[in-house]
Parts: C-alpha cells; structure tokens; sequence
C-alpha cells in the first residue's frame, strides 16, 4: 500500500507568489492542484498529444517539480532483485538521486547520488515531491534523507540524515510527507520523542522548533490553515489530528485519531468552521472549528459508509463538494459539511474499480484532469450531478506492480501548458496547449 506519494494543503503562504506557469511543489503553486494556466486544450489531437521529450530515469513514486525553467525529480536505483509484499519489510541497497532537467529540451543539467539502505515496503524508490524556492530545491528520499540544494548548479548547501539526528526510523512505506515551505522555514514530519513535526532555517537548515510525539510519522504533509483570527499548522499524525502555533510549535488543540496500520496519508480538507481528514480502514473525521481560539472537536467520526477514505489520492473540494477516490478505487463525490455520499462512479478506472484505485485529480478552469494508474490522461467535468467524460488518451505505461496489477502512481506536474509525468523509466514532457 503506497500512499499520498503524490497525495492537499489549502491555505497556506508557501509561494503565494508563484508564476501561474509553474509547479514550484506538490499539488502546484497554491498546494491546492489548482492548474490556473489559459489557452489549455479540450480535447486530444488525434493520435494523442505531442510528446516534446523523454528523459529516462529510474524507480519512484515522487512528482517533478517545475519552475524557472527546470524540472527537478528524484529516483532510486538498485542492483538488489528483492520482492517485498505489502506490510513486509526487507533491507537491501541503492542509490537516490536527484535530477535537475532543462524544462525546454529535457537535458540533464545536474545529478546529486547518494547511497541510501532502504527497508521499507514499496521500495521503488522516494516518494516526496521536490520543493522548489527561490533558488533553492529541497527533496526528501525515502529513508529520511533530507537535502537543500542550489538550483543552479546542484551544490549541496546542507543536508541532514533525520533518522539518525532526531533517533527515530521511517514508517513502513518510508517517508512521504512533503515538506512544506513557510516564510523562511521549511517544516518537516520527521518522527521521534517530541520531534513529530520539526520547522528548519530555510537557507541554513538549522532547527527553529520541534513539536509533538507520535507512534509514528504517518504520511500526511503539513498543512496551515487561516481560522480564529490565527495561522495554524495542522499535524495529523497516527494518533492525533493536532494544531500547532507555525512560528512557534506551540501546540493549540489536538484531537483523537485512530489510524490503521499508521497510514494517516490526505492533507486535511478546510471548508468554513470546518476540517475533514479520512483514510485507510473506512476512516472518516469531520472536525468543527471554534472561531473565537484555535480549538476543535469532533462533529462525526468512522461512519460507515459515510463520506471518502481516501489511499493514494489527495480529494479536492469545490464549494460544499469533494472529489475523490476512495480507498474501494470509486470516483465520489461528498457533500460538505454532512459527508453524505452524493455519488460514487467506477468509470475513470475500470468498470470494476481496484482496490486502492488511483487516479490523480487537478481543477482547470471549469473541468477537472485525472491521471490513472493505468497513464491515462482524461479530462473531465465533475459536478454534484455526476461525472461526464470529455476525452481520454493513453500517456505512459505503469512500470510498477501493486496488488497483481500493472500501476504507475506518481502525480504529474502541469505548468508551461504542458504535463510532466513519470514512471519508473522515464519522464516525459507532453504538450498541452490549444
């Protein structure tokens, strides 16, 4: 079970000021998947759309990132044939990189490596998108390595190994939460006595603060949230969905969360007075918010058959609606803020939908693309009356295997008019403009 590897956040300052033609981290400028270019084709020329280039690279489950005229994605490379089942851990050896692409031709421009023991399960490679700042990229691999790299020329200006600086190991299915940039820190889920969450200098990579404990990291990135007249760092961790002061660490309120085997995976969904989290095990958590401090409790929790439980796909809320795949592989929408199940539809995946059915979801202007662990791009439109398909064109093959089936789960980047997305063999730049 892989999950949130490209599994957002809403709200929070991290490059605001992005271009609109940029896809500076995961889920776009805004972290909300929100493709706000223009001039974006509407349906497929025949024969599919012109691919412009093809870089091959290895195994991953990371996106690219894509701003000031690069394309940086990371991969994992490894001479060990070892089969690892789900839920199993086994150790074996290899090499992560980092690669810095031109965004015009594809061209390798630069490439950190590093040797890296991986034991967790899923291994093919990292799963965390890299983040893009100024002329700083950041990347997180799957065993806790942490890196800032110049942009430009790939020198390392630090790096940190946090497993071993903060005395914790990497969940099962490694590490996945992305790291989040917030003025001039960058705030990571970590793991570790006191450490869940930990906020570093930017640009020096020393520690401002660190803050809660959990039974493990879990999987879900770090999200900020405007409410009560204050900014608030929002935790989900296995045990706990927790609010902490983002300058500080300091904690404002936290309330109870089971999650099954750890996989706390979605950023949580903000609507109004409200917050919703679900995942793995038909989990669901409607949190209200008061308005007057920063606290919560639970409005409704674990209702079956109730609203979405989402593996490894991040939902998208439009108005009172959110999209999403459920972790039964269906395409639903929820109506917000009761949960109530407006529609379900098997149809972007297969009649019969798989478990943990993975279709990616990005809003342009009034439709919406998915791209499928099959690598099919469809553009759609997605309303509370249903789901209506405008067109659909196979992309990239799935290079990965998840539950005897042929999969490809890594979240495409869309900037410049154009896709960029990756198997475990290549990254291919697909032009998309009218």
């Amino acid at each position: 079970m892989k999950f949130a590897f490209g599994v957002v956040i809403l709200g929070t300052v991290t490059s605001a000021t992005a271009l609109a033609d940029s896809w500076p981290h995961w889920m776009g400028p805004q972290r909300d998947n929100v493709w706000r270019e223009e001039g974006i084709l509407d349906k497929f020329p025949e024969g599919g759309p012109t691919v412009l280039w093809r870089t091959k690279i290895d195994g991953g489950y990371s996106g690219p990132a894509v701003d000031q005229g690069k394309v940086v994605i990371t991969d994992y490379v490894t001479a060990d044939n070892v089969k690892v089942a789900n839920f199993e851990r086994k150790e074996f050896t290899g090499v992560e990189r980092i690669h810095c692409l031109d965004e015009q031709t594809g061209k390798i421009q630069w490439t950190h490596e590093y040797p890296v023991k991986y034991a967790i399960s899923y291994p093919s490679g990292p799963r965390c998108t890299p983040v893009i700042e100024e002329n700083l990229v950041f990347t997180l691999g799957a065993e806790g390595n942490l890196f800032c790299f110049n942009l430009t020329n790939g020198e390392v200006v630090w790096s940190k190994d946090l497993k071993t600086e903060y005395n914790t190991k990497a969940a099962l299915w490694g590490y996945a939460a992305h790291p989040l940039i917030d003025g001039n820190k960058l705030i990571c889920t970590v793991g570790g006595e006191g450490t869940h969450a930990v906020a570093f200098d930017k640009k020096t990579g020393k520690e401002l603060w660190r803050s809660l404990t959990a039974p493990e990291q879990g999987y879900s990135p770090p999200t900020i949230i405007d409410y009560a007249g204050v900014r608030q760092l929002i935790l989900p961790r296995p045990d706990a969905i927790s609010s902490v002061n983002p300058d500080t660490g300091e904690e404002y309120w936290s309330v109870p969360y089971e999650a099954s085997n750890g996989s706390i995976i979605m950023s949580p969904i903000h609507f109004g007075e409200y917050l919703y989290i679900g995942g793995y095990s038909n989990k669901n958590l409607m949190l209200k918010l008061d308005s007057q401090k920063p606290s919560a409790e639970a409005m409704w929790q674990d209702e079956a058959k109730h609203a979405i439980s989402p593996v490894n796909v991040q939902p998208i809320r439009d108005g009172n609606t959110m999209y999403g795949f459920d972790q039964n592989g269906a395409l639903m929408a929820i109506d917000l803020p009761s949960g109530d199940r407006l529609w379900q539809t098997s149809e972007p995946l297969a009649d019969r939908p798989p478990g943990s059915g993975t279709a990616f979801i990005v809003r342009q202007a009034d439709r919406y693309w998915l791209f499928t662990e099959n690598g099919d791009l469809i553009i759609c439109k997605l309303s509370r009356e249903g789901y209506q398909e405008l067109d659909r064109t196979h992309v990239i093959e799935p290079s990965n295997v998840a539950f005897g089936r042929d999969v490809v789960w890594s979240m495409p980047a869309f900037a410049n008019q154009r896709a960029y997305i990756r198997n475990d063999n290549e990254i291919i730049c697909v032009q998309l403009a009218q």
